[in-house]
């Protein structure tokens, strides 16, 4: 819980200085910034992923059927968020399914929303995301009480692998533990893929669908 307030501390301290002293930020090439520091997130993204042999190996003993648990926390994410953005006047289908596509990595999908769609809805994502994290690390007890082993880890999202991780172990069992990191790195590998599906491919689907339809 620490690490993700500390997070959301220096995200507000950029907007308040943003708000009231932009000129202290006037050296900074803003116009590109946000372009280098996604370069640089992806770039340890895959450094992590892909030096991390026992993540390899893990996946290739587990049992396909494993799948189904990632697989169905990124649905259950996506078709969520979207049902929920048609509740809401000014936020379409396809950036309702963008946000919910964070999955929890709010900086990787912030920044990728921010990329496509400007800064309000990747602030909406930043913040979505880390009271994902945020709401995971206090009631994981309550999710596995009432939903089972597995809630802590679809609650969690990305985050199962590490933040979360210690949490959820505590309260559905050091068997969970590899489980729950397979799933963490299925979904941090996800949410590029689904976030560009949601905000370049999902658009044009609904297009057509409401042309066929009408």
């Amino acid at each position: 819980m620490k690490g993700s307030i500390i997070i959301l501390c220096f995200f507000a301290v950029g907007g308040i200085i943003g708000y009231f002293a932009p000129s202290l930020l006037s050296w900074l090439p803003m116009d590109n910034m946000s372009e280098y520091v996604l370069m640089f997130l992806l770039f340890v993204v895959g450094v992590g992923v892909g030096s991390d042999s026992s993540s390899w190996d893990l996946i290739k003993k587990m049992n396909l059927k494993i799948l189904a648990v990632p697989l169905l926390i990124a649905l259950g994410s996506v078709t969520g968020a979207a049902l929920i953005s048609l509740l809401l006047p000014h936020v379409s289908l396809d950036e309702g399914a963008a946000v919910g596509s964070g999955l929890g990595y709010y900086s990787l999908s912030s920044i990728l929303i921010t990329q496509s769609k400007g800064d309000a809805l990747g602030t909406v994502a930043l913040l979505s995301n880390i009271i994902r994290e945020l709401t995971t690390l206090v009631f994981v007890p309550f999710y596995v009480k009432y939903f089972g082993r597995f809630a802590g880890i679809a609650s969690g999202g990305a985050t199962s692998m590490d933040t979360t991780l210690p949490i959820i172990t505590t309260y559905s069992g050091k068997e969970v533990a590899v489980i729950s990191v397979f799933n963490g790195i299925v979904l941090t590998l996800l949410v590029p893929v689904l976030v560009y599906f949601s905000l370049s491919i999902l658009p044009s689907i609904i297009e057509f669908s409401t042309h066929l339809f009408m």
